[in-house]
């Protein structure tokens, strides 16, 4: 309309001059006002209607992501935080990118010319596309193990190589403290594989190294009362979720022999049951008389590889 207007706006002048121009004015006017009305307001009332559309349920999604930060069963509560402050961020990024694009759609029917604009913002869009291509994977990989909980908060995980407890997460990175204390700061880019350590149970291999003339079917049966013996004890019975396994010898090397024992924990109480496991398997060798392998060591974890 406002192309229209200042179309015609030079057949003003003919204002001063026979009333036939005046009248040719606006009648011209007249039909270029139905012209767009019939044309191209339809259109416009089309695009702002799909724009709505979207809109509402871009919100229903936000709602529910909303919805989801509330649930008790959440893990954390900087979980539900999180889980908020990314419904804030989907519609409002969305919202910007529906409207956007409805008025790309609109603005021409209008009769502004969208080539200089554009052009111009394809400009801008590539130089921060190239500066900004890692800050944007940091946040799309940051969603994706947000939305799928690959690992929350407190949890002992490996991710790029290194290993230690979650302190803090948000879309662009991950905080870790490993045994030594130390921070790392990982970029939610650099992760690709993620191993988390305490996601529902934890196993502990615990591998026993005996001489090699003990009898081995009683080292197998003392490996079995201690594993009961732990798991029925009161102070233990509720770190352990499975029954232990002596699934028997797991190597012989020179005059030892070692055998593997495997127990699941609860997530962290692994290191308080695998030490306290190792002080019983002690002393029933002890009192059973079992000549412990050279040299006298019960280890937890992959077995020494052997020079």
């Amino acid at each position: 309309m406002l192309s229209i207007l200042l179309y015609r706006l030079p057949a003003l002048v003919v204002v001063l001059g026979p009333r036939h121009n005046i009248l040719q004015l606006l009648d011209d006017w007249s039909d270029d006002s139905f012209q767009f009305v019939r044309l191209r307001v339809p259109r416009i009332f089309a695009v702002l209607i799909i724009a709505f559309i979207l809109t509402r349920l871009l919100k229903v999604v936000s709602r529910h992501l909303g919805d989801l930060s509330k649930r008790q069963g959440l893990p954390s509560a900087m979980r539900s935080q999180q889980l908020r402050t990314l419904s804030s961020v989907i519609y409002s990024v969305g919202v910007a990118v529906i409207l956007f694009l409805a008025a790309m759609q609109i603005l021409p029917l209008l009769g502004i010319n969208m080539g200089p604009l554009l052009a111009s913002a394809g400009i801008a869009g590539l130089a921060i596309g190239f500066g900004a291509q890692t800050l944007v994977k940091d946040f799309i990989n940051g969603f994706l193990i947000l939305v799928e909980n690959q690992y929350d908060i407190g949890d002992t995980v490996r991710i790029a190589g290194v290993q230690g407890v979650v302190e803090a997460m948000t879309l662009r990175r991950t905080v870790l403290r490993d045994d030594n204390g130390a921070i790392h700061n990982v970029p939610s880019s650099a992760i690709v594989i993620v191993s988390n350590l305490t996601r529902d149970w934890t196993q502990v291999p615990m591998h026993v190294s005996v001489a090699y003339g003990a009898d081995t079917d009683r080292v197998i049966r003392l490996l079995e009362e201690v594993g009961e013996e732990i798991a029925n004890d009161p102070k233990y019975a509720d770190m352990i979720v499975a029954k232990s396994e002596v699934p028997g010898i797991d190597k012989v090397s020179g005059a030892e022999v070692d055998y593997l024992m495997l127990l699941k924990t609860k997530p962290g109480a692994q290191y308080a049951v695998s030490r306290e496991l190792r002080r019983r398997i002690k002393a029933s060798f002890e009192k059973n008389g079992v000549e412990p392998g050279n040299p006298n060591r019960v280890y937890v974890g992959d077995a020494p590889k052997s020079s």
